[in-house]
């Protein structure tokens, strides 16, 4: 009797465990965003979890748990109970390039965190100050080639997308350039427009009122098609860097073992809302670009965890080639 019992108790759990799933969910959701507040992620997931409260029903509180590029966060998530009832607001960084250039010392390993969607891209646009004597691309790597040493280019800090964006520029196009690591986005702007750095590259939303001001001079920006934003600037493949193409992006992770009827739910409302008009408008606002991994134009988690891998493989060989690593 006794076997029988513990045999049929699997049984008589799965259709328990199959309610609970159905009624996902129950109670408040955590988003964590692995940033201080302020800033492109933090706005992007506020605006997310407004959104991705309205389609589950359930309040979605921010959490930001900063540190060691985004690691910190995520590492918070992947180690949660795999319920569906604690997110992370992935970026480029936790989700790809800190694989390629933390390399050993990265706390959590791909297969930790299940795909959600994808939310947003983010372009980002390389820029030199107004008095540089270069006005496009062609120019800037003239200029870079015939000094010695090369010139010197800013970015928010080691492993950031605008880094990695930049080594794959050297990489394509051959200018010997140094990298000058700056903690955030905004000294390395402020350097950038006194003429201590000789180019950098950033977020479209942190470099755009500076752009339009006339403080900096915006060459390229890194996106397949022009920038809404920036209609005039052209894209790094237009002027010449053929294929190039790179952008920053976030979306919604979860713990590795989230039952997928509950990750359906999640990626559905994580689609809905990036398709959402108030939203789009919002992230448009900055430069934001749609999804577009299913052929409609959205994300499911099938779709995401497919472009993850591949942008985690085209990281890891940019890192590989340029020598881009966290120390």
């Amino acid at each position: 009797m006794r076997r029988r019992a513990l045999l049929a108790a699997p049984l008589l759990a799965a259709p328990g465990l199959a309610r609970a799933q159905e009624a996902f969910p129950n109670r408040p959701l955590r988003l964590v965003i692995p940033f201080t507040p302020a800033g492109t992620t933090d706005l992007t997931g506020r605006l997310a979890a407004e959104h991705l409260a309205r389609r589950l029903g359930q309040p979605v509180v921010v959490e930001n748990r900063a540190g060691a590029g985004g690691n910190v966060g995520a590492e918070f998530v992947a180690r949660s109970e795999p319920d569906g009832y604690t997110l992370l607001l992935t970026t480029i960084g936790t989700g790809a390039i800190n694989f390629a250039v933390y390399g050993e010392r990265m706390p959590y390993k791909p297969q930790d965190l299940a795909a959600v969607g994808l939310l947003i891209r983010v372009p980002n646009v390389l820029m030199v100050p107004p008095d540089l004597p270069v006005r496009n691309i062609a120019e800037l790597v003239a200029l870079a080639k015939s000094r010695p040493g090369g010139l010197n280019y800013g970015t928010a800090g080691i492993g950031s997308s605008p880094h990695v964006c930049m080594a794959l520029f050297g990489l394509m196009t051959g200018a010997p350039m140094t990298h000058v690591a700056y903690r955030g986005s905004a000294p390395m702007l402020t350097e950038l427009m006194a003429g201590r750095v000789e180019a950098g590259m950033d977020n479209i939303p942190s470099a755009l009122t500076f752009i339009r001001d006339g403080k900096l001079r915006a060459l390229a920006t890194t996106g397949a098609k022009r920038s809404a934003v920036l209609p005039d600037v052209p894209t790094l493949d237009e002027a010449g860097v053929t294929g190039f193409e790179a952008t920053a992006w976030f979306g919604v992770l979860a713990p590795a073992g989230t039952p997928r009827p509950v990750l359906a739910k999640l990626g559905a409302a994580t689609d809905a809302t990036a398709r959402d008009p108030d939203f789009r408008a919002r992230m448009a606002g900055f430069g934001a670009e749609l999804p577009a991994l299913t052929p409609d134009g959205g994300s499911s988690p099938e779709s995401f965890e497919a472009f993850l891998a591949a942008e985690r493989t085209k990281w890891i060989d940019v890192a590989r080639r340029s020598g881009a690593k966290v120390e």
